[in-house]
């Protein structure tokens, strides 16, 4: 009797085949003749995505009960920046339109980019944009290696008493108000009763006006800052060469190192990653400079290098009222603001291979 499976015109004493649903040379098995191949059942991936989600819910929980006391901790720093931070975002929306306090953010009338364009055609754009950016990149310049070359001689020195001493000078600066530090500096620089203008008059110098002189504005400002946070960013430099290991500079004094050579190859190297991201988040906030001390130095005369971005949406904002304005040009130091911060974070990563996200 022939078999069911056997195919048409297969003779009886045929040597045996592989057989109708069994699997050659690791292929999938065919159907047997005559039937058809049921459809693939794809339940399995179906009932993956839930059991994947059940799984992180239960990780979740497991690590909820085990590190609970560090979920607290976290609570209040992400609570004040949703509240304070992401919760505004969204009124920045009153940029683009005819802002009416009555009528509230979102119930004012809709003018799209009108305000960007006004401000765009304004002809003060140009001098804040030039003023802006060269304040903020002098600062970056002048504020960002002294504080590496202050944290590598505070390193080096050996003398406890004199290395403490230097330290709470150059830090304690940094708990001064800015208010206080433009008095002082109006007052050290007072053409009747500054003391750098006494010095000036006793080598036969005439006073200066430093702060009616445009040209000294932007010198005022960096180096008065760079005065009062100098020793605070140092301390950051510090602690990163604490973490380097004592054995390389054991190992460069065997070799013959001098000082100035173990601080360029090993000092240097250890504290790269932290100057690096200490750069990019420099330069990323280089558009959004306080504008506390620029209006406090300001005046009439200097007002052509004085008059920044911060200091405008001030005066546009809160002086004349022009929320919608103000907005609008905040927001398009943002935008800027962001964009300088991803393209230097893209050319550290190049140059260095490090950067903010690793």
């Amino acid at each position: 009797m022939r078999s069911p499976l056997r195919t048409t015109g297969q003779p009886d004493d045929a040597p045996p085949g592989p057989q109708a649903g069994t699997a050659m040379d690791g292929q999938r098995p065919n159907p047997p003749a005559g039937t058809t191949e049921p459809p693939a059942r794809s339940g399995g991936r179906r009932n993956a995505t839930p059991y994947r989600r059940r799984s992180r819910w239960a990780e979740a929980q497991r690590s909820w009960r085990r590190h609970w006391q560090l979920y607290l901790l976290v609570i209040v720093p992400v609570a004040y920046f949703v509240i304070f931070k992401y919760i505004p975002i969204s009124n920045a929306v009153i940029a683009f339109k005819d802002y009416n306090v009555i009528q509230g953010p979102w119930g004012s009338d809709w003018v799209g980019f009108k305000n960007f364009e006004l401000f765009f055609s304004n002809p003060v754009f140009g001098t804040l944009l030039k003023n802006t950016f060269i304040l903020a990149f002098y600062l970056v310049l002048a504020s960002f290696p002294i504080p590496i070359l202050l944290a590598i001689g505070l390193n080096e020195i050996r003398d406890g008493w004199f290395k403490r001493t230097v330290q709470m000078v150059t830090y304690a600066p940094y708990f001064i108000s800015t208010v206080v530090v433009v008095s002082m500096t109006i007052l050290v620089l007072s053409p009747r009763i500054g003391i750098v203008n006494d010095g000036l008059g006793v080598l036969g110098i005439p006073p200066v006006d430093f702060l009616g002189d445009p040209d000294y504005f932007r010198h005022i400002y960096v180096w008065s800052d760079v005065w009062q946070t100098a020793g605070y960013s140092a301390v950051i430099y510090m602690a990163a060469l604490a973490g380097i290991d004592p054995a390389l500079h054991e190992a460069a004094k065997i070799d013959g190192a001098s000082r100035l050579q173990r601080i360029r190859n090993v000092d240097l190297p250890g504290i790269m990653p932290t100057a690096v991201i200490i750069l990019v988040l420099g330069v990323g906030n280089m558009m959004a400079i306080g504008f506390e001390k620029a209006y406090l130095l300001q005046n009439f005369l200097n007002l052509g290098q004085s008059e920044i971005i911060p200091t405008y949406v001030y005066k546009t904002g809160l002086i004349n009222a022009d929320f919608s304005m103000a907005t609008a040009v905040g927001l398009f130091n943002s935008v800027v603001n962001l964009c300088l911060l991803l393209f230097v974070n893209f050319a550290a990563k190049r140059i260095t291979g490090k950067g903010l996200w690793g």
